[in-house]
């Protein structure tokens, strides 16, 4: 929750290197996370349970476990590439670059926020906008403005990262016309996996009352040993 700006233009802080040690404590160098998505709608609710892996910046999967419907639905980002297995159908499509900024699985996350199309560190540009004190404490304020020709739909990003901690815990998205679009933030902050980081990400489209989408990491192993041959287009069609 945000209470109140306290500004601090001179603070000797990058705000590349804010968001880079943010990035790193979340991501790591490797991977594997067990996660719980509720998307909430204000008749309806829908959970899917997922297991993802990760290597860097170029390599995630994402394997849907529940419902029963989309169990074994997979998805791959390789590089600039990212794939779809759908196994009721037996087959695997590409998804082209116009796909990105639509919901992932019907929720208010893109295909892009769940394969990582995008990256927050090689992607945008940043200006430390000040400090400001957050309910979890101090956090530096930081202007995201996507670089021209990256694949993001938005105008710019606000993220509020803590002092403290290096936490990643609210982020505001803007449309061109200067209008917040959509908001999310970090929750439930403790230690997993060895780490101390909000393991409940919230994503509300404010324009969409009683609209969220709910993410709950449940389990995560980080640094693994994990090869880039894992994540290939065969794998995608046997991952378990």
């Amino acid at each position: 929750m945000l209470l109140s700006p306290v500004f601090n233009p001179l603070k000797a802080q990058s705000a590349e290197e804010v968001v880079r040690r943010s990035y790193e404590k979340m991501e790591g160098e490797s991977s594997q996370a067990r996660i719980t998505m509720k998307i909430i709608r204000p008749d309806w609710q829908r959970s899917y349970t997922m297991k993802t892996w990760s290597k860097g910046e170029d390599f995630s999967m994402v394997l849907i476990l529940s419902p029963a419907r989309d169990e074994g639905t997979a998805f791959l980002m390789r590089e600039n590439e990212i794939w779809n297995w759908l196994p009721g159908v037996n087959r695997t499509i590409k998804l082209p670059p116009s796909m990105m900024s639509q919901s992932w699985m019907g929720s208010d996350f893109s295909n892009n926020d769940l394969v990582r199309e995008s990256s927050i560190i090689k992607d945008y540009t940043y200006r430390m906008l000040g400090d400001t004190l957050l309910s979890e404490g101090e956090a530096y304020m930081i202007e995201m403005i996507p670089k021209p020709d990256a694949p993001i739909v938005w105008s710019k990003v606000i993220s509020y990262i803590t002092k403290e901690n290096d936490l990643y815990i609210r982020a505001e998205y803007y449309d061109e016309d200067d209008i917040l679009i959509r908001l999310m933030t970090g929750k439930e902050i403790k230690e997993i996996g060895g780490r101390i980081i909000p393991t409940v990400m919230e994503m509300i489209p404010v324009e969409e009352e009683g609209n969220m989408t709910v993410v709950i990491y449940e389990d995560i192993d980080f640094n693994i040993d994990i090869s880039e041959r894992f994540f290939s287009i065969q794998n995608l069609k046997r991952v378990d």
